[in-house]
Parts: structure tokens; sequence; C-alpha cells
């Protein structure tokens, strides 16, 4: 385990999936920060819950034994305002900025790949901004979860807020299991190792 490495002093971390709260916006390319958590919770073997702030629904556990305690978050409220959320959860579970990660789609990542990173601005991401601004600091984790750019002249905004092509769905599954694989990596292995593995 390289230095760094979030089993180094045992303390928990926040895993949170960026998107909007409620079923009208399932399946949408700006959710899947939620089917990323989503496969964490099945690996732990646990069901979502309301948590006590009622901002978010949480899952608590490990995912790998021995390993340090990890709190799974869903924000129950529109991307823009992530922030309140995860410093609610922050709050509540002691846990410092620098153990945050923050899985998140990402325009300027082609559909399929995925990066790994420590810090950095928002790039135009409202939940980012929005958790940036909360936390009062960019240094925390974040996952970043392809979905590329519109072609011609589709706007932004409807992309992102609209769900994936039929060939996209098939692959979509694998693109979410990395994802995953690559958020459990970056707990166990730490950065170094973990962008070295999945930031191709």
């Amino acid at each position: 385990m390289e230095a760094g490495a979030v089993g180094d002093d045992g303390s928990a971390w926040l895993v949170i999936g960026l998107g909007n709260h409620g079923p009208a916006h399932a399946g949408q390319r700006h959710n899947v920060g939620f089917l990323v958590v989503d496969r964490l919770a099945e690996r732990m073997g646990a069901p979502f819950r309301l948590h006590k702030s009622r901002l978010a629904e949480v899952v608590e556990g490990r995912l790998a034994v021995p390993g340090p305690r990890v709190v799974l978050g869903r924000p129950r409220c529109y991307m823009n305002e992530s922030g309140g959320p995860v410093i609610a959860l922050t709050s509540f579970y002691g846990i410092d900025p620098g153990h945050v990660v923050a899985v998140h789609d990402e325009l300027d990542i082609d559909f399929g790949a995925l990066r790994v990173k420590l810090g950095g601005g928002d790039n135009g991401h409202n939940g980012l901004r929005s958790v940036r601004a909360a936390l009062g600091t960019g240094e925390f984790y974040r996952v970043r979860v392809g979905i590329g750019r519109p072609s011609g002249r589709r706007g932004v905004s409807d992309f992102v807020l609209s769900g994936y092509s039929t060939a996209e769905k098939k692959e979509l599954p694998l693109q979410v299991t990395d994802a995953a694989d690559a958020v459990q990596s970056l707990i166990t292995d730490g950065l170094g190792h973990t962008q070295q593995r999945f930031n191709r």
C-alpha cells in the first residue's frame, strides 16, 4: 500500500455519487455517479437508507477486510445543491475533505473511459462547484466517469440530462464496474497505483 492510501490511519471515507435525485432523472448521463455508488453498495451487501439529516441516503460498511470504514452517499437534491449533503455527511461522520471521493460524469472524457485525480477546479460541473464551495477546498478526490460531448449543435444541458444511447447502454455496466473498481483501488491502494491502472 502506498503512502497516503486510505488504510494508513483507519479514518473513514465518504464516497459521494453526484446526480439529480428522483425517478425522473434515473438513467440520465448526469446521474452516472449514482450508478457507481449503487454498484459499491451491492458489494457491501447493504441497502441505502435515509440519513438522519434527510439530505442524503447512505450505506456504511467496508469495501475490503481489513480496510477502513466507508460511507457511500447519494444526495437527495439537485446536482447544483450537492454541497449541502456532502457537508452534512462529513460533519456527522467526522470525515476530512481529503477523505472525500466524488464520483461524477465528465464531458471532456470519452464514454467508456475514466480518470482519477486529487484536487483541481470544477470545469463547469455544477455538482463539483457546489461541493468545493461547501467544503471550502477543492482538495478532494474525483473519479471522473466519461460521457463524452454531444455531437452537432445539441446543447450540453440537454445532453447530460438525456439517457444513454442503445449502444452505450450495452457498455455502461462495464464502465460502472470499472469506476467502482477505481474507487475501491483508491481506498485500498492509493492514488498513484489507481491512476496507473485506470487513467487510460
